[in-house]
């Protein structure tokens, strides 16, 4: 069954080597308060966690604009949070998607987004250009290329949303 979603993914970037200098049990504290945060501010805006991906997870939305809401709120919360060190990165994109098993996504907006959060440099949102329509006007976007991801074959125009875009548009 293909249903149209808006995805997103995140990721803390540096997690593998912060536990490595600060230990299992201070890396299961800072996951503990990233998982929280993300289930209050996925909630707030009305989007669903997929799921869990050790430091990260993947959101669904039926709607761009919560998805691209809740991606930003997260960012700046994330940033804010004092027990939470490591900066965050993220990838968006929308579409056509197969709705497997019930409760998996799998197709181009799936991969997209989770190779946009693969490219994306920490503090950076990333996101496919055909999502900058959806944008509130309180949201900011900066071109950032044409992008050569893994496993597609032609180049993918990327902006970059929040705080990153307003430093380099």
């Amino acid at each position: 069954m293909r249903v149209e979603r808006y995805i997103a993914f995140v990721d803390l970037c540096g997690f593998t080597g912060y536990v490595d200098a600060e230990g299992d049990e201070q890396g299961v504290r800072v996951l503990h308060e990233f998982r929280v945060l993300i289930r209050e501010v996925a909630s707030d805006h009305g989007v669903r966690v997929a799921k869990w991906l050790g430091d990260g997870a993947m959101f669904v939305s039926t709607e761009p604009g919560p998805l691209l809401g809740m991606v930003l709120d997260l960012d700046d919360r994330v940033a804010a949070a004092p027990e939470l060190t490591l900066p965050l990165r993220v990838g968006v994109a929308g579409g056509l998607v197969i709705l497997f098993e019930g409760d998996d996504y799998i197709g181009k907006a799936v991969n997209l987004a989770a190779r946009l959060c693969d490219a994306a440099a920490p503090n950076e949102i990333l996101a496919e250009s055909a999502l900058v329509p959806h944008l509130a006007d309180s949201m900011q976007s900066a071109p950032a290329g044409d992008l050569a991801l893994a496993g597609f074959l032609a180049t993918i125009p990327v902006v970059r949303l929040g705080a990153r875009a307003r430093q380099t548009g």
